[in-house]
């Protein structure tokens, strides 16, 4: 069985709060999901909402038309006497999912009309799309209340609309209100009565059973899900695709369309322009989800993969990594050193396992880029690759001006003096960075991600953790500073990540 996957990320999941895409943003993801991670169809924008929408929408539809995918391309519409269908082909677009009610107290209370009347006007909207060769899905909005207060009315419009040419019936537990038993009964009931219908399930988290929901549809014989990257979605958000087609693929054996290995790469692309961090243990594509922090479980991956199970990270374009902190074993920090190239004799191992646990009792937080200067600290040698060295450095910050930078560092034993001005003081310090590298011909990292962590409680004497990760020549690197001072503590992982470099070369 193929089951459809339809991703509503820019549409639903752009109703997070905080959330709007631009339309570079919107056609950049439109063409991730369809091309590269291989969803069925995506949901795009809502009709009449603002012209950044209506934008988008073109330069989705114009991409899409010459790809031949405009099918695969939906947006939300609405019961309006044919204004969103006007909206939609002025676009350039062709799907139309036409918003209905899908419970008697909505229809009731907020468009105040019986059901034969609401019938009708979705009759009247269906007909016109048609006649404009569009493709008509409709949601039932509400549909799960509307199966619990009133499921004769949930009938009678499925009964009154099924000879429509309406591709897919769409039904969203809109509240996010249904427990995986519920889930299964009202989807086997609908699907049972109408075997000819195509129907979609559509879930919220509010509950946190989004997932295991979406599960027992598909178990009901529902056709298609709905999903977003990252779990985006309004209130508690919806089911994360991610965390679906995992669980589809392993335990149901369901087939889909879906590239596992560019799974992770959609999180990170989303995070990006979102700038909602994907939470460290969320499944399949949390920072930590791959990672084994137990020095036994290190242990026992060591010896026969003891601790794996099938969510391999090389599915998902992952590594597995071992954690280094209080909890660490010989077989993790072994795992890790060997990973940088290093291999310690046994008494230098427990010289470095002992130390490293010693800063994780402090709560330290630990790299695996830390690694050779703990080994030079533990060791009592000079870290090998400090062929650069920041010897000092001045940072100015007025208000009015831009922030500068003036710099001393040591490369080879020769002295670079510099000075920048930049958006903020680490980019004034970076700028004269870079000056430096392009006198020594060196070749420049990218700065991928930044993070501090700050202390709860507002203490401005608390150590700050700055966490900058790098990426230079494909190889993925991440140092990290401690200091008082933020951008002190940002320079401190820089220069890590300059002599890191030069090791590696």
């Amino acid at each position: 069985m193929h089951l459809e996957i339809m991703d509503t990320t820019l549409r639903d999941g752009e109703q997070t709060q905080g959330i709007s895409f631009s339309p570079k943003e919107k056609l950049n993801l439109t063409q991730f999901l369809l091309n590269k991670l291989g969803v069925d169809r995506v949901e795009i924008a809502s009709a009449r909402v603002s012209e950044g929408e209506f934008h988008a929408a073109q330069i989705i539809a114009q991409w899409a038309g010459e790809k031949d995918l405009k099918e695969k391309v939906e947006v939300l519409g609405f019961v309006d006497n044919g204004e969103s269908i006007r909206w939609i082909e002025a676009a350039g677009l062709k799907v139309i999912n036409l918003l209905s009610k899908g419970s008697l107290r909505h229809l009731e209370k907020q468009l105040r009309k019986s059901p034969e009347q609401h019938a009708a006007d979705i009759r009247r909207e269906v007909l016109m799309a048609n006649k404009k060769d569009f493709i008509v899905n409709l949601y039932l909005e509400d549909w799960s209340n509307g199966m619990i207060s009133s499921p004769d009315y949930v009938l009678y419009m499925l009964e009154a609309l099924k000879d429509l040419p309406i591709q897919r019936f769409m039904l969203p537990d809109t509240l996010g209100i249904l427990t995986p038993d519920k889930t299964y009964d009202f989807c086997k009931l609908i699907t049972n009565k109408f075997p000819d219908l195509h129907f979609d399930f559509h879930a919220h988290n509010d509950y946190d059973l989004a997932v295991a929901n979406v599960i027992s549809s598909v178990k009901s014989g529902v056709k298609g899900v709905h999903t977003t990257v990252n779990g985006l979605g309004e209130r508690a958000g919806n089911a994360p695709l991610s965390s679906i087609i995992a669980v589809l693929h392993d335990h149901l054996n369901i087939k889909t369309g879906i590239k596992e290995k560019n799974i992770n790469k959609a999180g990170k692309l989303v995070e990006r322009f979102s700038g909602i961090r994907i939470p460290e243990n969320k499944p399949v594509i949390g920072d930590n989800v791959f990672t084994q922090t137990s020095g036994i479980h290190a242990d026992g991956d060591s010896k026969d993969n003891l601790y794996f199970n099938d969510l391999m990270p090389e599915r998902f374009g992952r590594k597995r990594k071992y954690a280094l902190g209080k909890l660490s074993g010989k077989a993790s920090i072994k795992n890790n050193l060997e990973e940088l190239g290093f291999f310690l004799d046994e008494q230098s191992l427990k010289q470095v396992t002992k130390k490293i646990i010693e800063l994780g009792d402090k709560k330290e937080s630990i790299t695996p880029d830390d690694l050779p200067y703990i080994i030079a600290d533990v060791l009592d040698k000079e870290v090998e690759n400090s062929v650069i060295r920041i010897v000092n450095y001045s940072l100015s910050l007025s208000d009015g001006m831009r922030p500068s930078a003036s710099i001393k560092v040591e490369v080879e034993g020769e002295l670079f003096e510099e000075t920048a001005i930049g958006d903020g003081q680490y980019d004034a310090f970076m700028k004269a960075l870079w000056k430096i590298y392009d006198k020594t011909k060196r070749i420049k990292p990218v700065l991928t991600d930044y993070k501090v962590t700050i202390p709860p409680g507002g203490k401005t004497d608390a150590l700050v953790e700055t966490r900058i990760s790098w990426n230079f020549q494909g190889h993925l690197l991440t140092t990290r500073g401690l200091d008082v001072d933020q951008t002190v503590a940002a320079i401190k992982a820089t220069g890590k990540m300059l002599n890191h470099i030069e090791y590696k070369k």
